[in-house]
């Protein structure tokens, strides 16, 4: 059965589920069926950012619920055991993904990020601005979580354009763009990319060889689509004043937390593993830090942890039920194993369901493929520059417009102009790149 062929009626979907049994004969048809009916209403949540139909009744269920309520049920109906659960929790990816969120809370909270944002503005002229922020977002976003990046740019590029007369909209627009952009450079860049890294044992130079002149490429290419697209919006409404920005800062907290996370690049350069090297990282920064360790507790995504555990499970229980069989088949007639047919694939299907769930369905198939190695590069850079596409493509879109609402609104085709041909250009030059250098 072709994979179109899923949409031409239910008695097929059924028939789907039920071959999914061959893969997995311990469980009985009702299992196989309940396992599929949770995986399918739990990627729809991720598809819609809700579960439709709950208002009337007051409830609000979000990816993260979603997420452990899928869990619970893939456990409840038996289709795997508390033990088999545990199993499929990859706990690497969650020790680097929490650990760089304390590295990263660190460094926010001591002003690392609003020092160095602010040193650059103090220096520009208006016309130098933009590709400011784009480079310094995008390197930023290279080496530590993207989001963080977005939280720390957004308020600071309303504050520079305020002061130099210019329109904030193309800055913030470029904060958002370029943080996705730069995010695909490394394994520590993006949720995703940390998925990556732990299920493909790539190491972070390697990685940072392969996808970073991708990011170096795709930022020029920002950089470009920026000024065609807002030309006169670039150009200063009155005179320039004074365009310092005063950041907020602990001296003695800056230089022991960018020390520490010196110290954590370096080792991931050295080949350190970086759940391990991260994870000291976040040890060392807690022991040095001397303020309220709460404030660095408030700084953790606890929502996405929580969306990573409960991903695990729902696609484990559908793995049990026997779905990666079923993808293996339609990953040959797809021939996903091309480099072209799988950016495509990846970059829709994380535009339909989010990347991060993306990457954990097509993960199975990547070990199969003749070269499983540029497989797990092609869906990296694909699931990651995809985020570029709309508004609502990534979770540091939406901080930008959220953190900006109340000085700017950025509607969806004040984004689109620019998201969607970079997000052509880019998975266009990325593709590429990664035929050629293999």
């Amino acid at each position: 059965m072709s994979f179109p062929a899923l949409i031409h009626g239910p008695e097929l979907l059924y028939a789907w589920m039920i071959a999914g049994a061959t893969g997995a004969a311990r469980l009985a048809e009702w299992q196989v069926i309940a396992a599929y009916a949770v995986f399918a209403v739990s990627y729809a949540v991720f598809a819609l950012g809700k579960l439709p139909g709950m208002k009337p009744l007051g409830v609000k269920i979000d990816r993260p619920g979603a997420a452990i309520i899928g869990a619970v049920l893939m456990v409840a109906f038996h289709v795997m055991t508390a033990r088999e659960a545990l199993g499929f929790v990859d706990f690497g990816t969650l020790v680097l993904l929490f650990s760089m969120m304390l590295v990263v809370g660190c460094l926010h909270l001591a002003g690392f990020f609003e020092w160095v944002t602010a040193v650059t503005v103090r220096t520009l002229k208006p016309r130098h601005l933009l590709p400011a922020v784009v480079f310094l977002t995008g390197v930023l976003s290279a080496f530590f979580v993207n989001d963080i990046i977005c939280l720390a740019m957004t308020p600071f590029v309303l504050t520079a354009a305020r002061r130099m007369g210019l329109k904030p909209l193309p800055y913030l627009v470029a904060v958002a763009t370029a943080s996705n952009i730069g995010s695909v450079a490394t394994l520590t860049g993006n949720p995703q990319n940390i998925l990556i890294g732990s299920y493909s044992g790539i190491g972070y130079r390697a990685f940072l060889g392969h996808l970073g002149p991708v990011a170096a490429i795709g930022l020029v290419v920002d950089w470009v689509v920026l000024r065609l697209m807002f030309g006169g919006d670039l150009i200063p409404e009155r005179e320039r004043g004074n365009a310092g920005v005063a950041a907020q800062v602990d001296g003695r907290a800056l230089r022991l937390t960018a020390v520490v996370a010196a110290l954590v690049l370096a080792g991931f350069l050295a080949g350190v593993p970086p759940a391990m090297m991260a994870a000291i990282g976040a040890a060392l920064m807690l022991v040095t830090w001397r303020g309220n360790p709460r404030l660095v507790y408030d700084e953790v995504d606890w929502g996405v942890l929580v969306f990573f555990v409960g991903l695990f499970l729902i696609v484990g229980g559908a793995e049990n039920a026997g779905l990666t069989r079923y993808l293996f088949d339609v990953a040959r007639r797809m021939n996903l194993q091309n480099a072209g047919v799988l950016t495509a694939v990846t970059a829709a299907l994380s535009n339909v369901v989010s990347n991060v769930p993306a990457v954990m369905l097509l993960k199975p198939l990547v070990p199969g493929f003749a070269d499983a190695r540029s497989g797990w590069l092609v869906l990296a850079m694909a699931s990651t520059l995809a985020g570029n596409l709309t508004i609502t493509g990534s979770v540091a879109n939406l901080i930008v417009v959220e953190r900006a609402k109340d000085e700017v609104k950025i509607g969806f085709w004040d984004y689109s102009r620019v998201g969607i041909p970079v997000t052509l250009a880019t998975l266009a030059v990325g593709w590429a790149w990664l035929v050629w250098v293999q």
